[in-house]
C-alpha cells in the first residue's frame, strides 16, 4: 500500500482502513514531528479509533504506520534567579530572572534544524556563532607565562582549530585532559535579535563514560575583554561528583568598584535537574561579593523557546542595562571606583583587551595629548 497521488490520498482495498483508520486529514501531518508520548499513545491506539493529527513522519504500508521517531534533545533551558549582594563598602542587594541555554556542542547543527527560532552562524532570532567564545586563537594581553613570549598583534597566537568544542578540546589537552569521545556542554546566552553580552558563561566537559573532569568560566567585562579561569581535576569537590571549587586572583576589570586584584572564589557544578554556581569576590579573607546562579532545568523545545522569547524579552540587552544601573545606583551612593586604565599592567591572561590598555604608554600619550594646531 502507497500513497499516491496529491498529500493524502491512498490506494488500498480494505475498507476498514479506507473507512475508518486513515482519512487525507492524519496523512497531510507526514512533515511533523513526534515524541514519545504519541508513540506511547499510538501503541495502545485501537484500529477503530481515528489517529492523532500530532503522529507523524508516517509511511503507509499495508494496515499498519511505521513511525520515525524524533529523539529527545540533550541541550535544554534553565529558568534562573541571578543574585548580587554586594557587603562592603556600602551593603547593595538586587536579583532578577533570566533564562540560558545548555548546549551540547555536538547538538549544533541538530538545533539548527529542529529549532525555527535558533540558527547556527546565521542571522535569527537566537544565533549563535562560535567565534564569539573562548577565542584562544586570538592574541593574549599580558600572559603571565614568564619564560614564553606574550603573543602580540605583531607576534600572533598559534593556529588552533577552528569549532569552538576543538579549541576547548585542544585546550584540555594542553592541560593534560583527554576527552576523546567526551561532550562539552556549555551553559551561556547566544546572540538575540544579533546582540551578544555575556558577564560569564561556563563550559562543563564530560569524558566518554560521562563523568565531569573539568570546567571554565569564561568572564567577559562590558568593554567586551574575555578571560578563561580553567577548573581542572584538581579542584574537584570530594564528596561531590560535577562540583569544582577554585580561589584565584582576579586580575581583570570586571567592575569600577571592584580592584582587579580582587580574589574570585568559584564554585561550579555541573547542570542537571538544576543550575547551581557561585562566584564571590575576597579581599584577603573577606568577603565583599556574592553571585548566584540557580534554577531548574526545562525542555528546550520550540515552544518554551518561544514562551520564553515572550517572557524574557530581548534577554542580552536587559542584562547589560541591568549592570549599568545598578552602577549608576553604586556610583550615585558614592562608593569608590576604579578607572580601568590605572591598572593596566594587572589586567592580564585576557583575550580583545580594550584600547585604554591595549596601547603602549607612548602610544596612549599620542592619543591624549593635545596637536600644536589646537
Amino acid at each position: 500500500m502507497k500513497p499516491r497521488g496529491r498529500p493524502g490520498g491512498i490506494r488500498t482495498p480494505d475498507p476498514l482502513v479506507r473507512s475508518q483508520v486513515l482519512y487525507p486529514a492524519e496523512l497531510r501531518v507526514h512533515a511533523l514531528t513526534i515524541g514519545p508520548r504519541d508513540i506511547a499513545f499510538f501503541s495502545q491506539v485501537e484500529p477503530t479509533q481515528h489517529l492523532r493529527p500530532s503522529l507523524a513522519r508516517s509511511i503507509v504500508r499495508a494496515k499498519f504506520i511505521v513511525i520515525t521517531p524524533v529523539s529527545p534533545l540533550r541541550s535544554s533551558l534553565y529558568e534562573c534567579t541571578v543574585m548580587h549582594h554586594r557587603f562592603t563598602p556600602k551593603e547593595h542587594h538586587f536579583n532578577y530572572r533570566i533564562f540560558l541555554f545548555a548546549f551540547d556542542l555536538d547538538e549544533l547543527p541538530e538545533l539548527h534544524r529542529r529549532l525555527p527560532l535558533f540558527s547556527l552562524h546565521r542571522a535569527n532570532l537566537f544565533s549563535f556563532r562560535e567565534n564569539d567564545f573562548f577565542p584562544v586563537a586570538e592574541p593574549l594581553h599580558h600572559a603571565s607565562n614568564g619564560s614564553k613570549e606574550p603573543p602580540t598583534r605583531e607576534h600572533p597566537a598559534p593556529a588552533t582549530p577552528a569549532s569552538l568544542k576543538q579549541r576547548l578540546l585542544a585546550h584540555l589537552a594542553s592541560r593534560g585532559i583527554e576527552l576523546t569521545g567526551g561532550r562539552i556542554v556549555l551553559v551561556t546566552l547566544p546572540r538575540v535579535c544579533g546582540y551578544l553580552f555575556n558577564p560569564v558563561s561556563f563550559y562543563f566537559c564530560y569524558d566518554a563514560a560521562g563523568t565531569c573532569v573539568a570546567s571554565l568560566a569564561e568572564v567577559t567585562n562590558t568593554f567586551r575583554e574575555m578571560k578563561p579561569y580553567y577548573l581542572g581535576p584538581d579542584t574537584a569537590v570530594a564528596n561531590a561528583p560535577g562540583t569544582f571549587h577554585e580561589r584565584t586572583p582576579k586580575y581583570f576589570y570586571v567592575s569600577p568598584f571592584s580592584d582587579v586584584d580582587t580574589t574570585f572564589d568559584f564554585t561550579l557544578r555541573a547542570p542537571g535537574e538544576r543550575l547551581s554556581i557561585q562566584i564571590d569576590d575576597y579581599v584577603g579573607e573577606a568577603r565583599t561579593l556574592t553571585s548566584t546562579l540557580a534554577g531548574p532545568r526545562r525542555e528546550l523545545t520550540n515552544a518554551r523557546l518561544a514562551w520564553f522569547t515572550l517572557k524574557y524579552p530581548l534577554i542580552t540587552l536587559r542584562i547589560i542595562a541591568l549592570i549599568h544601573w545598578h552602577a549608576a545606583l553604586l556610583w550615585l551612593r558614592r562608593l569608590p571606583w576604579f578607572a580601568k586604565a590605572a591598572r593596566s599592567t594587572d589586567q592580564r591572561d585576557l583575550y580583545r583587551p580594550h584600547t585604554s590598555i591595549a596601547t603602549t604608554a607612548p602610544e596612549a600619550a599620542k592619543l591624549t595629548a593635545p596637536t600644536e594646531a589646537a
